[in-house]
């Protein structure tokens, strides 16, 4: 029984009760006895254990996790200590640099952004080393629309930060009535400069959240 902590227990119970949840368990357990799959699947649910529910503020949406070794551990585009930063993190950082003048940190963990209320969630929660792409038809897409879609319905104020074509194609899941919605172009390499550079997202987001009389995301990770 997996148990996730801060709230999320009882609302994602009906999920993980369900049919196709029990149909991507049974598919995990096969790949990841026969294949080397990303992240450690104790790291699996990390987003959730990270930021609780009724702590929830923020929501940035990524693709599926890193494939290389040593790269994912369950929260969206985000590195572990010591890993060197993939190119998408290094040009979010660029962004946060010019769009709020914070430093590019040492290190590309963004657990800090988690514990504040920013739920780094990929829409699907595991890869197959070094295959992008390749656990999309899984069932994880089932599962992470319903969570996108119970935090529409439950909450309020929450800022969707969609980057990208697969986070944008959320956007019939959100209610804009009493949401914000941000998006633009992946920060990939590849499209970092077709409007994510001067998408100016993060302080979007604190000047929506302070309107809102919530606290504002400190984005700094340079600092301890």
């Amino acid at each position: 029984m997996i148990q996730l902590g801060g709230g999320w227990d009882e609302t994602l119970a009906p999920l993980f009760a369900s049919e196709k949840y029990k149909a991507i368990r049974e598919f995990l357990k096969k790949e990841y006895a026969y294949h080397t799959v990303y992240p450690d699947m104790y790291d699996i649910y990390n987003c959730f254990r990270y930021t609780p529910l009724n702590e929830v503020k923020v929501v940035l949406l990524g693709q599926d996790p890193y494939h290389n070794v040593g790269q994912a551990h369950g929260l969206c585009f985000s590195v572990r200590e010591g890993i060197p930063q993939p190119p998408s993190l290094i040009n979010i950082f660029k962004e946060l640099h010019d769009d709020l003048g914070c430093p590019v940190p040492r290190s590309g963990d963004l657990t800090k952004w988690a514990k504040q209320g920013v739920l780094l969630m990929n829409t699907a929660l595991t890869v197959r080393a070094h295959m992008a792409n390749s656990h999309k038809d899984c069932g994880w897409t089932w599962f992470t629309d319903s969570v996108i879609s119970l935090l529409s319905e439950q909450k309020e104020h929450l800022v969707f930060l969609l980057w990208g074509g697969n986070a944008r194609s959320k956007k019939p899941l959100i209610d804009r009535s009493k949401h914000l919605i941000l998006e633009c172009a992946h920060p990939s390499p590849l499209s970092a400069y077709n409007g994510f550079f001067g998408c100016r997202h993060f302080s979007k987001t604190n000047d929506y959240l302070t309107k809102h009389g919530l606290t504002p995301i400190d984005w700094d990770l340079s600092k301890d």
